[in-house]
């Protein structure tokens, strides 16, 4: 039996709750890791509201959160190709396995092996943030040199993308609360604070031209304020709010198998990518880690160490 934390029904954080499970079984193409690090995502507190349909594989209720781990493979399911028992992994739990736990169940065509010199901190931070950052940047295609505003730079994703651009040479705008200016400007932003009026005017008087693409990680209002901005409305790209398209935008094309997540590996080992960690709680201090995201009162990423973790 091992330690999980998780919610006994669709609501808010009144569901959730501390519960024993035995270790998980890994199916078909499984693979069962112990965790040591799961990373914090607002996704996490939106499937435990139910308002997230497709990723809970079909489980029982009580159900695990967490969507991104690291750890190691403790067994393997039938047909797992390319991992071993006792290789330091890292990935999404996208059969409804969930990650704030000791043990938990990893589909393997979205786990990879860790890297030598990359900690399972920052592996767990990647699978969600890295990727996402990856993917609107080559969705975009920019070159060097072209203008990028990002709507919601202080959060995990938000950072991973601004410095993804500024690796590959854009002009990166970013729009985010007071609380994240610092760790935006650290990383090289052109920050406006978007609790201020007048977003669009000082975007406007930043980049007078409009902007060569535009990515979108707040919605609703925000990124109806912000589209008109973009030189060409295709050059919108939006990570949670599909009505992108009513505006002429694309929603963001997601590749999260086991390639994407080498690739933003690789990435974080080169230095191109680093995770902006701003909390590390024990799995007791789960309820507080989510609280803090899910109140958006956090910059950068925060996770769950719920084990010894060996950053090699």
């Amino acid at each position: 039996m091992g330690q999980a934390w998780g919610f006994g029904r669709y609501g808010g954080p009144e569901v959730q709750e501390f519960f024993d499970r035995p270790d998980p079984v890994p199916g078909r193409g499984e693979v069962l890791i112990r965790v040591a690090v799961a990373g914090v995502n607002p996704l996490d507190h939106l499937l435990r509201s139910g308002l997230v349909d497709g990723l809970d594989g079909g489980r029982p209720f009580p159900r695990v959160l967490g969507m991104e781990a690291a750890g190691t493979v403790l067994a393997l399911g039938e047909d797992v190709d390319g991992l071993a028992v006792g290789d330091a992994v890292f990935g999404f739990a996208l059969t409804g396995g969930g990650t704030y736990a000791e043990t938990t169940v990893l589909s393997a065509q979205n786990t990879a092996r860790i890297p030598d010199g990359l900690s399972a901190t920052v592996a767990a931070t990647l699978p969600v943030a890295g990727t996402t950052a990856v993917d609107v940047l080559n969705q975009l295609g920019l070159p060097a040199g072209a203008t990028v505003l990002v709507n919601g730079v202080g959060g995990g994703v938000g950072l991973a993308v601004a410095q993804l651009a500024i690796g590959r040479e854009l002009r990166v705008t970013g729009t985010g609360s007071t609380a994240k200016r610092e760790h935006a400007e650290r990383i090289g932003v052109q920050f406006i604070d978007y609790t201020e009026e007048g977003v669009a005017a000082a975007a406007r008087e930043l980049v007078p031209g409009g902007f060569d693409g535009i990515v979108d990680l707040v919605g609703g209002t925000s990124l109806r304020t912000v589209a008109p901005l973009a030189r060409d409305p295709r050059n919108v790209i939006a990570v949670g709010d599909m009505s992108v398209s009513d505006l002429g935008g694309r929603f963001v094309q997601r590749h999260v198998d086991r390639e994407n997540l080498e690739r933003s590996a690789r990435l974080a080992l080169a230095g191109v990518l680093a995770p902006v960690i701003t909390a590390v709680h024990p799995l007791s201090e789960a309820p507080a880690a989510l609280a803090t995201v899910e109140n958006g009162h956090t910059s950068g990423k925060v996770v769950i160490k719920v084990a010894a973790a060996t950053d090699r």
